[in-house]
């Protein structure tokens, strides 16, 4: 058995407990686990004296102070890439990381292969400012003193006439680990206040332990509460051990799937050499190097996808088709408001592919608020009229609920003779039996949901027509999914012998053609002849139209470049974190006229940063909840809301700030994707300069969707409020434009963002970031279209790996 697939309790140390603390993580198998990568790395220094700190920190002039982060910065971005070739991975003609005059033009400089001298190295560490280790004995036992509920434990190191004062925080269990007269190094954030050095929270190790640590990189993990560094570092030390032994899992022993010319053409490292070191990397160039493989593999295979899609769509002949309808006419003219000129191109484009006869495979892209839905009701609506169904698919049950709401309120309004349904996974069992027959019958034209609808026992009587919403929410097999669950024989996408289309779609159409409530004259006629359902895929994300080129490269792409005319511009502004007094009063004051606040903060719970750099200025949903209640008024209520909760209770959440229950919503980005809160008018975003431009573009479209003035207030939590991440923060406080804004922030995003301010979750990528990586996903994707113009079947020897690595992949979700 492959070992990847293993459960990550079958790893020594990690048992039951330890297991589901992993699986909040995402992590179930050694796969994951291997996925599961750093968001930065640590380096130990060498202890310092504390005559040493006296210096730095205290008689040092102001503004040359000296921290363990500027030396490690500036010698990570010194770092020699030359020479690199040789080292295990890189084949004869590899030369050198890419880097300077190697860059892509196009992308800012952006080439994905990011070299020492340019910055990405000192973007990948994490520098401790004010931390140091210091070597020592204590001369007393420590003492714990309690101030309430809280527990100080306090000792102090002594040399000389100088002392360092050491300080834990509930744990009390300190004063007993702590042996007078036993040389220990304890390493933390050190301060000087009230005329005393004092180091706060200090890790604590033997010597020699100590010692063991210095020189080399140490990965620092997300993280949840109970689960550390530490464990998650032993833990993959042994499943790297393992996959090394297992010769068909991508250690070293294994063969790499990529093939070596295409290796030896990109400079890539090889697949074992990239798993070891990006999780422990010898030095700054080998965690280049890693990360970029790993990174190639992923728009590779991505690339490979799609090309597989896009072959399988080419004049894909269906047998739906619906002419455009003149009740459709009727209704367009009927709205209350003129569809934008945008929209008219778009809505010309979608009602010609449905009735052409070819399988419509359409992208929608439109900014946020832009008016891609009602295009979307509008195609079903044609299709229904035509005597067949459509289903729309949306990436959360509140945004799918909000659909199925519309739909209906349009179908009541204008007095439209069709059925529409809504399918979740929260539905009680009657529910969805009820929802189940209507779609199986025919007696629901128009369905709604989330990704229940590609469930076994989702069954369809002739879907013609099927819709995602949020696309890049979705992945492409994901897509597929959905659209085989059209009339049998679906026409099947398939990269050799791995075929896209699920068995659950085989069921489904099993269930369908035995149940008595089905059409069998329809069936026969569709299994004779086979008909392809017209896809549409919509996205509000802005991505720049060469990418999208790339990462929708099997969909005709149609653009809504405006904004409705009654749409009142967003006003914007950034602040430092001092001015957030300031922003509260105005929240506040919305409040107070009836309105409704979103708070975004970048974390779930503290404990998420631990062990890597003081993030005490990251601010996480939990605590800031409790802070933001104690500075509005009691009759305000505030409540949270982050991806780690169950779906009941996020639902019930969101219904209730979306019935005006709740008036303030501290969130996770959980509530970027298409929630419509007409009365919101205020998204305060804490820690802005750690999102990506587009991802703050889309945080800001949850308001501005009513009648009244919104705003974006952006919390730039960086010191000084200088830099480039003030530079990328100021072109959206200055635009409401996602598509400019999408095209400044591939200029702007550079090396230094690697593992820091990217696009989260961005098309399901888990490392690469089609912004900063740019230059590598058209590298990919152009490798991609050799392998498949060459050998679309991976049957060639040197390609046969290639084809056993993904079909394995599809099989543990790895693609």
């Amino acid at each position: 058995m492959d070992i990847s697939r293993k459960s990550v309790q079958t790893l020594r140390g990690v048992g039951e407990k330890t297991g589901k603390l992993f699986a909040k993580l995402g992590v179930s198998t050694i796969a994951d686990l291997l996925r599961h990568y750093p968001r930065g790395y640590m380096s130990y220094t060498p202890c310092i004296p504390i005559e040493g700190l006296w210096e730095r920190l205290v008689n040092a002039p102001m503004g040359s102070r000296e921290t363990p982060g500027d030396a490690l910065a500036q010698g990570a971005a010194g770092a020699d890439a030359a020479g690199h070739a040789s080292r295990q991975g890189f084949g004869p003609g590899a030369g050198s990381l890419v880097c300077g005059d190697g860059a892509d033009a196009g992308d800012g400089g952006i080439a994905g292969s990011l070299c020492p001298d340019d910055g990405g190295v000192a973007g990948a560490l994490r520098p401790d400012d004010g931390v140091y280790a210091v070597c020592g004995q204590v001369e007393k036992k420590p003492t714990l003193m309690t101030y309430g509920n809280l527990k100080v434990v306090s000792a102090f190191l002594w040399e000389g006439n100088r002392r360092l004062k050491l300080v834990w925080f509930n744990a009390p269990f300190m004063t007993g680990n702590v042996k007078e007269g036993v040389s220990y190094v304890f390493r933390g954030r050190v301060t000087y206040k009230n005329r005393t050095l004092s180091m706060e929270q200090p890790e604590m190790f033997a010597p020699e332990e100590y010692e063991g640590l210095l020189g080399a990189l140490w990965p620092v993990y997300p993280l949840t509460k109970g689960l550390g560094n530490k464990a998650i570092r032993r833990a993959m030390a042994e499943a790297l051990a393992l996959m090394d032994g297992d010769g068909a899992s991508g250690g070293a022993a294994a063969p790499d799937h990529l093939p070596a010319a295409l290796r030896d053409r990109q400079g890539l490292s090889d697949y074992g050499y990239a798993l070891r070191h990006i999780h422990f990397p010898a030095d700054p160039r080998d965690l280049l190097a890693a990360r970029r493989r790993l990174v190639f593999d992923e728009f590779f295979i991505f690339s490979m996808m799609v090309m597989g899609m896009k072959s399988a769509n080419r004049d894909r002949a269906t047998d739906f088709v619906a002419p455009p309808s003149p009740q459709v006419d009727d209704l367009v003219h009927r709205l209350p408001f003129e569809l934008t000129r945008g929209q008219a191109r778009a809505w010309d484009d979608i009602s010609g592919d449905l009735g052409s006869g070819v399988a419509m495979c359409r992208l929608v892209q439109g900014d946020v608020g832009s008016g891609k839905t009602v295009l979307a009701f509008l195609a079903m609506l044609q299709v229904a009229f035509a005597g067949y169904q459509a289903a729309l698919m949306a990436p959360t049950e509140v945004l799918a609920r909000q659909h199925y709401t519309a739909l209906c309120a349009l179908l009541d309004t204008y007095g439209i003779p069709l059925a529409a349904v809504c399918l979740t996974g929260s539905m009680t069992a009657k529910e969805k039996r009820e929802a189940y027959g209507k779609m199986v019958s025919g007696e629901a034209q128009l369905v709604v949901g989330t990704h229940a609808l590609i469930q076994e026992r989702a069954v369809y009587d002739n879907l013609a027509l099927v819709i995602t919403d949020e696309q890049h929410r979705f992945g492409v097999a994901q897509r597929e999914r959905l659209a085989a669950k059209g009339p049998a024989p679906q026409e099947q996408v398939t990269m050799g012998t791995m075929v896209l289309e699920p068995p659950s779609a085989q069921a489904g159409r099993g269930m369908d053609s035995g149940g008595g409530s089905a059409k069998p004259a329809r069936q026969e006629h569709a299994s004779a002849k086979g008909p392809a359902p017209h896809v549409l895929v919509m996205s509000a994300t802005p991505i720049p139209r060469t990418l999208a080129i790339i990462l929708y490269g099997d969909l005709d792409i149609s653009v809504i470049d405006e904004l409705p005319a009654q749409r009142l511009p967003i006003k914007n502004c950034v602040i430092p974190a001092s001015d957030r007094g300031k922003a509260y009063r105005f929240i506040q004051k919305e409040v107070g006229a009836g309105r409704q606040a979103f708070v975004i903060c970048p974390m779930v719970e503290a404990g998420e940063a631990t062990e890597s750099r003081d993030l005490s200025e990251v601010q996480n949903v939990q605590d800031y909840a409790k802070a933001l209640a104690k500075e509005l008024p009691p009759a305000m209520k505030t409540a949270v809301l982050h991806g780690r909760m169950g779906g009941a209770m996020k639902n019930r959440i969101m219904e209730e700030f979306l019935a005006g229950q709740v008036q303030v919503l501290v969130s996770t980005t959980v509530v970027e994707v298409g929630v419509n809160v007409p009365n919101a008018t205020v998204m305060m975003i804490e820690n802005a300069e750690r999102f990506g431009l587009s991802q703050l573009h889309q945080l800001r479209g949850r308001v501005g969707r009513g009648a009244h003035q919104s705003y974006c207030i952006m919390v730039n939590c960086q010191a000084g409020g200088e830099g480039r991440a003030a530079q990328r923060l100021d072109v959206l406080n200055h635009s409401n434009d996602g598509f400019f804004i999408a095209e400044e922030d591939l200029r702007l995003r550079g090396p230094g963002d690697i593992f820091g301010e990217r696009q989260s979750g961005e098309l399901g990528f888990i490392l690469g970031d089609v912004y900063t990586d740019a230059g590598l996903l058209r590298a990919a994707s152009e490798e991609a279209g050799r392998v498949w113009g060459e050998d679309p079947g991976l049957e060639s020897p040197e390609n046969r790996r290639l084809k056993k690595y993904m079909e394995s992949a599809a099989q543990v979700g790895g693609l």
